[in-house]
């Protein structure tokens, strides 16, 4: 909402909207702490629920133009890949590869797509997040390195671009952000990555301070996604799930393809199977 004449930074009103938003985000955080620490098991429940919610938020915003048909097949596939993700089988990646290939087969009722789109983007939201983790110290370094990028990008960019302004980034996409806010986020996220990373005994130098750069940049274009997306479906918010937060998909846009790129970086240059030994050398 904005502020009006009697909605000013110090009104009760906004005070109160902003306790609840710094309450939620402390209690999300823990959990995602409190998860990743944990791995396993837990872990990948986590982030298949990520999944689950992404894909229930994107199939309300987009039900009114989505065949019905086209929904149930994408919401099928993406719970069977959902569940072989949480149960570890050793066939995941078939199992993936053939929930897409039923959500591909979803487009002959669903013309435009949207909700196909939604079902791989949820998969994308749950898949290279939970491969990130594995079992290994290293994952547990890389995810808690990749939460303090993108949590640090989305503060030093709110702040930076508050303080500064000067020209905006997206005005056709997102009109609160600003170049000032970006260049801000991407070096103070990188910054709050590496004191995280020195913390877990990561091994810094210039290779991995051009890779959380590279990745703070990717991050925030996952947010200008998400808001393209919501703009196309003429929503304010993904949902009301989160209070003060707005919904899933508004808190996780970053994150999402902040963990396909350290996946895919880490897979492609070293293994996918452990992608954050590469990344991240403990």
């Amino acid at each position: 909402m904005t502020a009006g004449p009697r909605d000013t930074p110090s009104s009760p009103r906004v005070r109160s909207n902003l306790q609840l938003r710094v309450i939620s985000a402390i209690v999300l955080g823990a959990l995602a702490i409190a998860a990743t620490w944990a791995g396993g098991f837990w872990f990948q429940l986590f982030c298949a629920l990520i999944g689950a919610l992404v894909f229930y938020e994107w199939a309300a915003m987009t039900r009114a133009i989505c065949d019905r048909r086209a929904q149930v097949l994408a919401a099928i596939a993406l719970a069977v890949a959902l569940l072989a993700l949480v149960i570890e089988t050793p066939y995941l990646s078939f199992i993936v590869a053939g929930a897409v290939a039923v959500m591909l087969v979803a487009t002959l009722f669903d013309r435009e797509a949207w909700i196909v789109a939604g079902g791989i983007y949820a998969l994308v939201a749950a898949l290279p997040l939970a491969l990130l983790r594995g079992h290994e110290f290293a994952g547990l370094a890389a995810v808690l390195v990749l939460y303090a990028l993108v949590w640090g990008t989305d503060t030093f960019a709110y702040f930076v671009g508050r303080s500064l302004g000067g020209p905006k980034l997206a005005p056709a996409i997102s009109p609160g952000k600003t170049w000032s806010g970006s260049v801000g986020g991407a070096v103070g996220g990188t910054l709050a990555a590496l004191f995280v990373g020195y913390l877990c005994g990561v091994a810094i130098d210039v290779r991995l301070v051009l890779v959380l750069l590279i990745v703070s940049v990717i991050s925030q274009m996952g947010d200008l996604f998400e808001s393209w997306v919501k703009r196309r479906r003429g929503v304010k918010d993904s949902s009301h799930l989160i209070p003060g937060h707005g919904g899933v998909m508004d808190r996780v846009d970053g994150l999402i393809v902040a963990a396909l790129a350290f996946w895919l970086i880490g897979g492609l240059v070293g293994e996918f199977d452990a992608p954050a030994r590469w990344l991240f050398p403990v």
